[in-house]
């Protein structure tokens, strides 16, 4: 039983350091992935969320790979980013523990009786890291015919598929 758990906990967070693939976000995967808001006919904001371990890069990289997707999908054929962001979220992270007794301390309590309580002291993390997170959003108009040359904001929706494609690492398929 003991090993059963404790592949399990392995797996976890295997499963937790692993760069977020490209994907839709959904609730179970923490929010993370791509997601899209129709804001008018040829109009759409694109966001892709990335998790501590996915780098700024890819996750820029993403969200104009979905941009791209989202063009083609609508029957456009470039993009103009009309607004583009790249959100920094960092935060402390607590790494180890203290060492613990091997046994919590009891108090009596007419409320509850005899209760464990333990030495908050113990329980703080050894040291602490940073971790960052990236979030990039940009909101995008889609035009049909060739793109402006002169426009720096203009993308050809099928040129960026084909030169971002090698760098999508797409989720594994689920195991049956």
């Amino acid at each position: 039983m003991r090993f059963a758990i404790l592949a399990a906990a392995t797996a976890l967070l295997a499963a937790c350091a692993t760069a977020t693939p490209y994907q839709p976000a959904a609730p179970e995967r923490g929010a993370y992935g791509f997601t899209e808001q129709q804001i008018e006919t040829n109009r759409v904001r694109i966001t892709f969320r990335g998790n501590t371990v996915t780098e700024r890069e890819t996750v820029e990289n993403y969200m104009l790979y979905r941009a791209a997707e989202v063009t083609i999908e609508r029957g456009f054929d470039h993009f103009i980013v009309a607004n583009r962001d790249t959100e920094e979220h960092s935060r402390l992270q607590g790494v180890g523990t203290r060492p613990r007794f091997g046994f919590d301390y009891w108090y009596f309590s007419p409320r509850r009786g005899w209760s464990p309580w333990y030495d908050p002291f113990w329980d703080e993390p050894a040291s602490y890291r940073e971790v960052t997170r990236y979030e990039a959003v940009a909101e995008i108009a889609m035009f049909h015919g060739p793109k402006p040359v002169e426009d720096a904001n203009a993308f050809d929706a099928r040129e960026v598929q084909r030169n971002l494609q090698g760098s999508i690492v797409r989720p594994p398929p689920p195991a049956n």
